[in-house]
Order: C-alpha cells, then sequence, then structure tokens
C-alpha cells in the first residue's frame, strides 16, 4: 500500500469520526443539562441551539449581536439560558419532550462535528421486598414489576451476583448466618434507590408462629365467659364483683329480686283471702 493511499484513508477515517462523533447524555426527570462546544471561535455574530426529534426541528434558545437572545419555542420558555460568550446552553427543570439531539450553529454556520443527544428518564421508585412463598425450610423474596437492573445484596456486604437481576431470590432456613438481612437495589441510568431490610429471623419466626392465632383471640375468651356463668349464678361475691363492673347487670339483679318480692306477696294475699271461707255446699 502506497504512502500516498494510506494518508488518504487516515484523513477521510478522521473526517468521518468527527462528523459522527457526540456525546450522549441521560438525566432525569426534573434535572437540568448543559452542552458547549470545546471552542466556538471568534469573532461570533450569532449563536444558534436547535432541537432536533424524528420529524421536527425547533430552535431552543437563539442569539444575535444587537439583537440580544430570544427563545422562539415555548418548550423552552423560563428553563433556558445562554451563555454568548462560551456558547453554552443550560436547561433546567427537564421533561421527556425535552429528549432529543441538540446542535449548534454559530455565525450562521452549522457546527455539524459534534452533536449531543439527551434521554430523559423517570428515577426509579424505593423497591419494596414482598414475601412471596413460604414454608417450613425455604422463604421466596421477590422485587417486581420495576423497570431497571436488580441487585441483591446481604448484610454480611455480599453482593448476591449469582442472583443479581432477578426479581426473586431464596432464602434457606438452614444456609447461612441467621442474622443475616437482605436488600435489594433497583437502578437505571439516573438514579437508584435501595429497599429496607429484610430479617432472615423475623422470616422464619413469621411461619413458624403463624399458627393458629383465633384460639387466643376467639377460643379462649369465650371459654372464660362460659367457666363464669356457673359463679355468677351460685356465688353472690363473684356476682356483686361482676355488678361493681358492669352496673346494668346489678340492676337487672334488683329488678328480678322485686319482681320475686312482688311475686310472693301476691301469692300470701291471695291464700289469706281464701282462709274462713266456707267451701260451697254439696248438693245432696
Amino acid at each position: 500500500m502506497s504512502l500516498q493511499l494510506l494518508t488518504l484513508i487516515l484523513i477521510v477515517v478522521f473526517f468521518t469520526t468527527e462528523a459522527a462523533s457526540g456525546e450522549e447524555v441521560k438525566k432525569a426527570v426534573g434535572d437540568q443539562v448543559s452542552f458547549k462546544l470545546d471552542n466556538i471561535g471568534s469573532p461570533v455574530t450569532s449563536i444558534t441551539w436547535k432541537h432536533v426529534t424524528p420529524g421536527s426541528t425547533v430552535k431552543a434558545i437563539e442569539w444575535e449581536d444587537g439583537e440580544g437572545i430570544t427563545i422562539p419555542n415555548p418548550r423552552f420558555k423560563d428553563i433556558t439560558t445562554l451563555n454568548i460568550v462560551t456558547g453554552q446552553i443550560n436547561i433546567t427543570n427537564l421533561r421527556f419532550e425535552h429528549s432529543g439531539d441538540y446542535t449548534i450553529d454559530v455565525s450562521g454556520k452549522e457546527q455539524t462535528q459534534k452533536r449531543f443527544t439527551l434521554t430523559v428518564m423517570n428515577r426509579v421508585p424505593k423497591p419494596v421486598i414482598e414475601m412471596e412463598e413460604v414454608n417450613a425450610e425455604v422463604v421466596y423474596l421477590s422485587c417486581k414489576n420495576y423497570d431497571g437492573t436488580i441487585t441483591w445484596s446481604n448484610s454480611a456486604g455480599e453482593d448476591l451476583a449469582y442472583q443479581s437481576n432477578k426479581e426473586s431470590i431464596t432464602v434457606q432456613k438452614n444456609q447461612g448466618n441467621p442474622e443475616n438481612s437482605y436488600t435489594c437495589k433497583l437502578k437505571n441510568a439516573v438514579s437508584e434507590e435501595t429497599s429496607d431490610p429484610v430479617h432472615k429471623k423475623n422470616l422464619f419466626q413469621a411461619e413458624s408462629t403463624g399458627g393458629p392465632w383465633w384460639i387466643a383471640v376467639i377460643v379462649i375468651p369465650i371459654i372464660l365467659v362460659i367457666g363464669s356463668v356457673p359463679l355468677y349464678k351460685f356465688n353472690d361475691k363473684f356476682k356483686n364483683f361482676v355488678g361493681s363492673i358492669f352496673p346494668c347487670l346489678k340492676a337487672d339483679q334488683g329488678r328480678n329480686k322485686g319482681e320475686s318480692t312482688e311475686n310472693t306477696v301476691d301469692e300470701h294475699l291471695k291464700l289469706n283471702s281464701t282462709e274462713g271461707k266456707e267451701p260451697p255446699n254439696e248438693m245432696a
């Protein structure tokens, strides 16, 4: 290969690389971003930044000597500034609609050697670990329905690399340190969040003590009530004790006593009214 041909190839590669070079930036909703060229040259009579999306090109901000700075598109109103010395554009309070390519014209000439690509994304939420399934020996922990990369780790500082980017992990009762805890970390290009820890000993305690709770809540009180009925009926001290706690029961006792006394008096009066009366004569 001749020296001239090699030189030509290098020149083509250089200019092709320059034309294709760019900067890709990913930001979260609400963040800010800045773009600028390494050198805009001089003298500069105008600067125009354009926002390019599929099927659309709009001016984000522009400056012209003697005219000042204008922001033609409402998409960039109140959030975009321009440094007329360096040519740097700054956009705050980013939204999804700001995603796309950004190019700059200096003194009426497009600077094709560099293009900036912006992607605006949501931050990841804080993940929540759920206990998916429990049996006597195994617990399944899951971090489900999240967009991003999932990483599991334990309190010993070990990344569970063999279970990375999986929604669920398996925790076995008889393996590993019983004092361990587990966390799920969710990450994307602009943010990361870590769940609250889940302690291994609590997982299996919940399984072993999660039996018939209704015995303590329902059955035992019923047994106590049934067992106290004979005491209430035949023991005056117990009856007075219950009456001191529940006055309505004491009032009912008083009413029942009154009714019993009235019934006894009525029967006594009836008996006295019949005494002294001769029985009717029987017809011969």
